[in-house]
C-alpha cells in the first residue's frame, strides 16, 4: 500500500543549503560573507540528507545541484531505503546507507568522505510511518504496538512495556513525553502488563485515555505517551545529539546545517547547539579574559522559519514544524570537539531498561530564537 508524503518546509530546506544569500538581511553583511557557494546556488560538493523518509527533500536539493555533486542519504526505515535505492538506480549521485544519521561519521568515512558542504535533518517520523497502521505509531489507527523506525532490530514498544517497572515507565514518559500524569499512565500499564501484554495501539491509547484526565484542546489524551515511547525506543534524542556533533566535525567552511524539528525536546537540543557553537565566548564572560582570548564561532546562526499559513492549510502536520539553519565558519573545533556544543544525555532517562543499544511570526526567517 502507498501512503502520501508532503515534505515540510521544503523550498526554504532547501535554498537553507544552496542559496548563498539565505539569511543574509544586509548588503553589508553579505559582503562579510563570501560564499564558495555560485550565485545561482547550483554547487558540486558533497551534502547527507540524515532522513530520508521518503525523498522529498532529496529529490528538490538534487534538482539545485550539478552534475558532480553527491549526496548521501540515511534512514532507518526498511520501506524509505528501498525508496532510496530506486533513486540511486536513476542518479547517480546518490548513496544510500541504511542505518541512522548518527553512523554519518563513520558511514561517510567508510566511502571516503572526510568533509561535507551541506546536511539536512527531517526529525521526527514520517506521514507513511503514522498513516500504516502496522507500524505501530498511531493512537488513531489500530496495529501491533511496534513503533520501531527499523522493523528489523531491536525491542518493539509492547515487548518493551512487558518488562519495564513502573518507575522506568514514568521516566520516560514524563522526560520525553513532558506527560503531567506520566506515574498514573505508568501504573495502569504495569497493572494490565501484569495480567498479560499489551499488543496494539489503540489498546495502549484506551488505557492512556482512562488516566488523563484533562487534556490540551484537540489533542488526544495519549498523543504524549506515544511521542515519548517512540523517542525512548529509538533512541531519537542520544542518536540527534550524535547527528549534530558529527555534522558540525564534517562541515567544510561555509557548509551549512539545516533541521527541521516538530517537538519542543529536539528542537531545544538544535536551538542550544547553534547557540553554543555561534557563541561560546559566552561561557566565559565572566573570566577574566581579553577579547583576543576569547573563543572563537564555530558556526553562524542563520535563523529560523516556520511553515506559513498556506503550507499548514495544506499540510496540518506542518503546524509545529522549525525550521533552524547554521553555516560552519572557519574556526577550528574546540579540544573538547563539536559534543561539547551539544546538551544531551545529561537529561534524559536512565540507560537500565534502554532497548537495543540503547502566536508564531508565521513564514519568516529569525535570528535567536
Amino acid at each position: 500500500m502507498n501512503f502520501e508524503h508532503r515534505p515540510v518546509l521544503l523550498a526554504p530546506t532547501v535554498d537553507a543549503l544552496v542559496n548563498p544569500a539565505f539569511g543574509i538581511r544586509s548588503k553589508s553583511e553579505a559582503l562579510s560573507r563570501p560564499s564558495r557557494l555560485p550565485a545561482e546556488g547550483r554547487g558540486d560538493g558533497i551534502y547527507v540528507d540524515g532522513t530520508f523518509g521518503r525523498g522529498g527533500h532529496s529529490r528538490a536539493l538534487l534538482a539545485r545541484l550539478g552534475p558532480s555533486a553527491r549526496l548521501v542519504v540515511f534512514d532507518k526505515d526498511p520501506s524509505a531505503i528501498e525508496v532510496a535505492r530506486a533513486l540511486a538506480s536513476e542518479d547517480a549521485r546518490v548513496t544510500v546507507v541504511h542505518d541512522g544519521f548518527a553512523t554519518m561519521s563513520q558511514a561517510l568515512a567508510d566511502l571516503g568522505i572526510g568533509s561535507i558542504d551541506g546536511a539536512m535533518f527531517d526529525l521526527g517520523v514520517s506521514s507513511p510511518q503514522i498513516d500504516d497502521a502496522q507500524r505501530g505509531f498511531s493512537f488513531m489507527r489500530d496495529g501491533p504496538l511496534d513503533m520501531r523506525m527499523d522493523t528489523t532490530r531491536g525491542q518493539t514498544v509492547s515487548q518493551w512495556l512487558a518488562q519495564a517497572s513502573v518507575d522506568e515507565m514514568r521516566e520516560v514518559i514524563a522526560s520525553y513525553g513532558e506527560e503531567r500524569f506520566a506515574f498514573q499512565i505508568a501504573k495502569t500499564i504495569a497493572a494490565r502488563c501484569a495480567i498479560q501484554p499489551i499488543g496494539t495501539t489503540l489498546e495502549l491509547a484506551e488505557l492512556v485515555a482512562s488516566c488523563v484526565r484533562t487534556r490540551e484542546k484537540g489533542q488526544h489524551p495519549a498523543t504524549r505517551t506515544f511521542q515519548a515511547l517512540r523517542i525512548y525506543i529509538n533512541r531519537e534524542l542520544e542518536e540527534l545529539a550524535v547527528a549534530l556533533a558529527a555534522a558540525l566535525e564534517l562541515l567544510a567552511p561555509d557548509g551549512r546545517l539545516a533541521v527541521i524539528s516538530f517537538h519542543s525536546l529536539e528542537d531545544r537540543m538544535v536551538k542550544q547547539c547553534i547557540a553554543a557553537a555561534s557563541r561560546p565566548a559566552a561561557a566565559f564572560a565572566r573570566m577574566p579574559l581579553r577579547e583576543s582570548e576569547m573563543p572563537q564561532p564555530v558556526v553562524r546562526a542563520l535563523g529560523r522559519v516556520l511553515a506559513d499559513d498556506d503550507e499548514i492549510a495544506g499540510n496540518p502536520r506542518a503546524r509545529s514544524a522549525v525550521l533552524r539553519v547554521a553555516e560552519r565558519t572557519g574556526t577550528a573545533l574546540p579540544p573538547a570537539g563539536a559534543s561539547s556544543f551539544v546538551k544531551n544525555l545529561d537529561a534524559t532517562p536512565a540507560q537500565s531498561s534502554r532497548p537495543g543499544s540503547a502566536a508564531r511570526q508565521r513564514g519568516r526567517t529569525r535570528k535567536g530564537d
